[in-house]
């Protein structure tokens, strides 16, 4: 590409020096003859290694550079039909952005703080956030640490952003193209098969995030069941570890949906008493839970016999006996005074039902909790019946979760009774609760929350 420097293109751009190749296509920084600025000029020859694909992808750089406005990405100025001593081909021109990507800071020895960590990522997402809510939505499809550009730094600022090298993008309208584009180590795993989202975007700024801390590709990194295996290799917080398991979720159902939601994520990192922890479900459990993008739905069978109902059973034999007794020498001795003891027994009638009841629910009762886009429903059911009124809330209300421990308080005769653990989701004043009676195992509650806050991107508070 040496013959090409000096040369002028279209009688108004002198190539300059060469910033970069790929396969099909030439990238230099040349100088505006009629601005005096410099730009970047991008050049697809018909040589040996191009393919019609190339020129698609060229082709659709230049038309949504075209169709954007954003001061943090380069800036569409001409496109045109070249010739040259090395043949035909097309040129895209754009501004030229006067900064360092990641990829050349890391490399000479530039170290990321975990706040320089998140202003990044907050700044790289609110750029996948306008890209993705335009019209059509633009997926990039190939974010990484040399695409990434930081400049303007300044004491304790990382910088800013700006996203360059749109030449893989994707818009909704050229979905039926299957051309496999990104780099190896941050695309998910569906963009193997030709198919993105605006998630994988998010998995790519995990990705680069991840090699921002570790200081090694992660391709180079080990896996585990296709996940990146990074958090012993970083000094971060906790939160922020799980943030970025998050957006590194290989399954596109579990990962953050949208550039919006991992912001709100991000925002919420702060809160000391949140957790994000990954948690697998526990061996032997039946619990039911099917998690897509639209919904998520969580089924508990009948827990069946349980050691704890001998008790549960033989105090109510004795509680009911006791009461049928009393209620047999109440109407033998009515006329003398035998009603007071009738009414005793009916006021206590009410707990000899719950031992009945809570018995009956442990062995055959289910629950089943639903969350959709609009709203979250809670029902309780026993022999397919409804046993309770149905719960129901607008989803958008959700505010918290909540995971309490085993505690005691007191009863009206002043026991002291244990309460099991259990997950609360609060939608405003109202509970929705899962797992209360020990239907749950602890394992069993901690994978749920877990799950819960993954799917609706909210902190757990541990509760006592």
């Amino acid at each position: 590409m040496e013959q090409l420097i000096g040369q002028v293109l279209r009688k108004r751009y002198r190539i300059q020096s060469l910033l970069g190749q790929q396969k099909g296509r030439r990238t230099f920084l040349a100088r505006d003859l009629e601005t005096g600025s410099s730009v970047v000029l991008k050049l697809l020859f018909f040589a040996p290694d191009f393919t019609w694909d190339d020129l698609k992808l060229f082709e659709r750089e230049a038309e949504v550079l075209k169709s954007l406005a954003h001061p943090r990405i380069p800036r569409y100025l001409d496109y045109f039909e070249v010739e040259t001593g090395l043949g035909k081909g097309f040129a895209l021109v754009q501004t030229y952005i006067e900064a360092k990507s990641l990829q050349d800071l890391l490399l000479s020895g530039y170290t990321f703080s975990e706040e320089d960590l998140k202003a990044i990522a907050k700044q790289i997402l609110e750029l996948l956030d306008y890209l993705h809510n335009r019209q059509p939505p633009i997926v990039h499809r190939d974010i990484k640490p040399s695409n990434i550009l930081l400049g303007d730094r300044s004491g304790n600022s990382p910088g800013r952003v700006y996203l360059v090298d749109f030449g893989s993008v994707q818009t909704v309208m050229h979905q039926g193209t299957r051309t496999i584009v990104g780099t190896y180590g941050y695309m998910p795993p569906e963009q193997f098969g030709g198919n993105s989202t605006p998630a994988s975007d998010l998995y790519a700024v995990g990705a680069t995030l991840i090699y921002l801390a570790t200081g090694e590709h992660p391709d180079q990194l080990p896996q585990q069941d296709m996940r990146i295996v990074f958090e012993n290799r970083v000094n971060l917080s906790s939160n922020l570890i799980n943030w970025l398991k998050l957006l590194t979720q290989p399954s596109v159902d579990r990962r953050l949906k949208s550039a919006k939601e991992a912001l709100v994520a991000l925002e919420r990192l702060n809160l000391q008493q949140g957790t994000l922890s990954s948690v697998d479900k526990p061996f032997g459990s039946k619990v039911k839970l099917t998690s897509t993008h639209e919904m998520l739905e969580v089924f508990i069978p009948p827990r069946g016999f349980h050691p704890s109902l001998i008790f549960m059973i033989g105090f109510a034999i004795v509680w009911n006996s006791f009461l049928v007794v009393w209620y047999g020498i109440a109407f033998a001795t009515w006329n003398s005074g035998g009603w007071l003891a009738a009414l005793f027994a009916v006021c206590h009638l009410s707990v000899g039902i719950s031992l009945i009841w809570g018995i009956l629910f442990t062995l055959f009762g289910t629950v089943r909790l639903a969350i959709t886009p609009s709203k979250i429903h809670l029902q309780y059911g026993i022999f397919g019946f409804r046993c309770f009124p149905s719960q129901t809330a607008v989803r958008e209300r959700i505010s918290k979760i909540e995971c309490t421990s085993v505690s005691y308080k007191r009863d009206s005769d002043g026991d002291r009774v244990r309460v099991p653990p259990e997950i609360n989701i609060w939608v405003g004043t109202k509970k929705f609760s899962l797992g209360g009676g020990d239907v749950l195992t602890e394992p069993e509650l901690e994978w749920l929350a877990w799950e819960l806050s993954s799917w609706l991107n909210l902190p757990v508070a541990k509760n006592g």
